[in-house]
């Protein structure tokens, strides 16, 4: 059976992730700190703080073997503002959840994959963010956060590669979501010099490309770094 483990799949990226992959035939399981609302597809929830590492063993038996793994869990910064003001507080948390909790999470559901059949096919996929590599200096401990993550995904797919684990690096750009309802009305002034498709991207957008990767028709391409951002990290001059 196909299961995939979605963290943070309540809401945003994550619910869109979760909504393509139940309808191309996974069985999913969320796994947020907050409860869920009701979705519109069936789904097992689990209340789980990805900070909290004595939790994971609970939580991944709880949910039974993972095929599919989504680490997508993950906070901005407490205030947007200037890095010289940034407080040790916003960087611990940034930190914490996405690339601490992001790490063990995964390094869990890694270890108990090792000991699965390989097919189907088995994956890990993060959502780390195009702020991996664009820096910004009123969230810098965003992107240090990420940045990090994007780091770890690269060892993951390298210790996981002969055991036919795929492992890959999503970097969402502009995605409307609960994080970017904020600030909202900055970003999409600003939209049409930002993203050479002039659109903010949607949660199905990174939905339709976990489903490939989920499936194993990119096995190859393990490691691979999938912008998702309409165009937003190409470098221009």
């Amino acid at each position: 059976m196909k299961t995939a483990l979605i963290t943070g799949g309540q809401q945003g990226i994550g619910l869109g992730i979760a909504q393509a992959l139940h309808d191309a035939g996974w069985r999913i399981a969320i796994a947020s700190e907050p409860p869920t609302a009701d979705l519109p597809f069936d789904a097992t929830y689990h209340q789980h703080d990805v900070r909290y590492l004595d939790a994971i063993p609970a939580l991944l038996d709880a949910v039974g073997p993972v095929t599919t793994f989504v680490s997508n869990a993950g906070v901005g910064a407490l205030s947007r503002g200037d890095l010289l003001d940034m407080t040790p507080e916003s960087f611990d948390r940034c930190i914490d959840i996405n690339t601490r909790g992001a790490f063990f999470l995964a390094q869990e559901v890694a270890r108990r994959m090792l000991i699965q059949p390989a097919d189907p096919f088995r994956s890990i996929s993060f959502i780390t963010s195009v702020s991996a590599t664009m820096s910004n200096p009123d969230r810098a401990e965003y992107n240090a956060s990420k940045a990090a993550t994007a780091a770890l995904v690269q060892a993951f797919a390298l210790r996981l590669a002969t055991d036919g684990i795929g492992v890959y690096d999503i970097r969402p750009g502009i995605i409307a979501s609960p994080m970017t309802a904020p600030v909202a009305d900055r970003y999409t002034a600003r939209i049409p010099d930002l993203i050479p498709q002039a659109r903010w991207g949607q949660p199905a957008d990174i939905g339709a490309v976990m489903v490939p990767l989920a499936r194993g028709d990119f096995a190859y391409s393990t490691g691979a770094v999938i912008p998702v951002d309409g165009g937003m990290s190409i470098e221009r001059f």
